[in-house]
């Protein structure tokens, strides 16, 4: 079953002119007039023009009347169509091999096989909207089991994100209006003349009627919604990415002829990133099927690449994932993300013994679908929890190192927990410490470790302090714990105390 993620960028020339033109108060009301001829309407509104009544279609001379000093901006569908180019170039780079412009004021993505690599599609569509909003463009997303399901939500939902379940898109889509099956203006007035309203409505009605008056367009966009048609999605390709392919005179379905022509498809990539002195960090492999249908087949590096073996091995490892149907035509094989890579010299083991390379083992673990593959590292912070980052288990080493001062536990908790316990200010350890429920003496302690709030990352944290102490109990347990404040100075902290950490 595919899976087709529309995402709906409603306010796509506002934010691009914001973009371009930071100068723009944010609080100033801002619309983009089209025109046709004589005839000018606003096609683009933001929150604060909508907030005071203006809107989409509305004549441009009515809301020039209606808001004294309203900024306006001549549309300009040639800019827009090319931010809107590059975002779709963005999102193939990093969400799915077959991503394609779904103009004006969207894009849509076949993940189906791809959404693993991002954690699942909950998880994709939350991360995919946040980065849009980053990017400072408001953007809703919603994956369906059809194109037409998910464009028609993307742009009906009040959420930003929307999983509609495998086999849900009926009773889904059963309410929303029939301007959403993308169908002609003269349709959608037409069938609302009959009394037409929503989906349902012409879903419940006998097909041959529709067609005879409306033409076979209104059944097949039903269709399409439903997912009874399948509707193909034609990855879009710009110059920059590098692109090989084979076509067959007669169609192939064997797993033995695909693994094939992969083989002589990677050795042809190779070539070209040879020549231009680029290394792979993401393949994508399209299957076009006799059918009129594509699917797509992604593998990623954790570092760039040109390895023929090492690549091929990325996609064969995948080959059951392809459906030949009733046969594949066309073969293509992309490198949508590439980055600088050099030949370099094998260091003889003669004069040095080169080091292990997990950069293979990464690659094989990533593109089974495992998020979780990440190497721990220092980070330049006195305050425990800030200390450790996540990076690339390949990442260069930045040259911090781990504070050796103290000793630190073997593991930390994930908040620090309250505890109850007795202990003399300013400077005394604890003389009991009562923790989820047990109460435990303190036989040795040591400290107190003094680490100050970071005061650039917030105000707050001008005054505070922590005190650290890792004490013993009877039995020969050993903890971290602190206390909020110096003990004395009560703007430094509430003087209760907290457990971090446990030792081995």
């Amino acid at each position: 079953m595919p899976r087709v993620v529309s995402i709906y960028l409603p306010t796509l020339p506002i934010d691009r002119i914001r973009r371009n033109n930071p100068s723009v108060p944010a609080d100033q009301p801002l619309v983009v007039v089209a025109k046709s001829g004589a005839k000018r309407w606003l096609s683009a509104v933001d929150a604060n023009a909508a907030k005071i009544g203006l809107r989409v279609g509305m004549p441009a001379a009515k809301a020039q009347a209606l808001v004294q000093g309203l900024m306006m901006v001549d549309a300009d569908p040639v800019a827009d169509a090319s931010k809107l180019e590059q975002l779709t170039v963005w999102a193939l780079s990093q969400y799915s091999p077959v991503v394609a412009m779904d103009a004006p004021d969207g894009i849509v993505m076949d993940t189906e096989g791809a959404d693993h690599l991002q954690g699942g599609e909950e998880i994709m569509l939350a991360t995919l909207v946040n980065r849009f909003r980053s990017r400072g463009l408001m953007a809703t997303a919603v994956v369906a089991d059809s194109w037409g399901a998910a464009y028609a939500l993307a742009r009906s939902i009040k959420n930003e994100t929307l999983v509609v379940p495998v086999g849900g898109v009926e009773r889904t889509v059963r309410r929303l209006p029939i301007s959403f099956l993308r169908i002609s203006p003269g349709t959608v007035d037409g069938l609302r003349t009959l009394g037409f309203r929503t989906v349902e409505d012409v879903m419940k009605t006998p097909r041959a009627p529709l067609i005879l008056r409306f033409g076979p367009e209104l059944g097949r966009r039903l269709d399409q919604m439903l997912g009874h048609v399948r509707e193909p999605i034609d990855p879009i390709r710009v110059a920059e990415i590098i692109e090989v392919s084979r076509a067959f005179a007669e169609p192939i379905g064997a797993a033995e002829t695909i693994a094939k022509y992969i083989s002589r498809l990677v050795i042809q990539l190779c070539s070209e990133l040879q020549a231009r002195g680029l290394g792979v960090r993401r393949a994508d492999l399209i299957v076009h099927r006799v059918d009129n249908t594509i699917q797509a087949l992604r593998a990623g590096t954790a570092k760039p690449v040109r390895n023929v073996t090492w690549l091929t091995k990325l996609l064969k490892d995948r080959i059951e994932r392809i459906d030949p149907g009733f046969g594949i035509e066309k073969l293509s094989l992309a490198a949508t993300m590439v980055e600088p890579l050099d030949d370099h010299q094998i260091i003889s083991s003669l004069v040095e013994e080169p080091t292990a390379d997990i950069t293979e083992l990464v690659d094989m673990l990533v593109n089974r679908g495992n998020q979780r593959v990440y190497r721990i590292a220092p980070f330049a912070s006195d305050v425990p929890e800030r200390s450790v980052q996540r990076v690339s288990p390949v990442a260069e080493e930045t040259g911090i190192t781990w504070p050796a001062i103290w000793p630190r536990p073997m593991r930390m908790l994930g908040h620090p927990e309250r505890i109850e316990c007795m202990a003399l200010l300013p400077d005394h350890p604890p003389v009991w410490f009562t923790w989820r429920g047990k109460r435990r003496r303190v036989k040795r302690a040591d400290g107190p470790e003094r680490i100050f709030g970071e005061w650039w990352r917030r105000p707050g944290e001008i005054s505070a302090v922590r005190d650290y102490f890792v004490v013993e109990d009877e039995s020969g347990e050993r903890f971290w714990i602190f206390r909020r404040g110096d003990g004395v100075d009560p703007e430094t902290g509430s003087h209760q105390w907290f457990i971090h950490g446990l030792f081995a």
